[in-house]
């Protein structure tokens, strides 16, 4: 059974507005896993958050590490076990 994990993507002060694209495209292809339940930015441009389907938090932490959000750290993730 897979669980609901929250992502949190926060922007940082060096956030580069040419990781969006590569960050979208990532969620796309969670989405067509059926890993991507729901996804959006925040109104005031500060950040995002997205809902991961998962096994564990190791398997949802793998996802996260992957977004290039966090890769180029342009974002601060984080992650919570949601409870749905």
């Amino acid at each position: 059974m897979l669980k609901h994990y929250l992502v949190l993507a926060m922007r940082g002060p060096d956030f580069d507005p040419a990781v969006v694209t590569p960050h979208r495209d990532y969620l796309a292809r969670l989405r067509e896993q059926g890993r991507l339940q729901l996804s959006g930015g925040f109104a005031d441009g500060s950040g995002g958050a997205y809902v991961l389907r998962a096994e564990d938090l190791a398997t949802a932490q793998a996802l996260v590490e992957a977004d290039p959000l966090y890769q180029t750290g342009a974002s601060r993730l984080t992650l919570h076990e949601w409870s749905v």
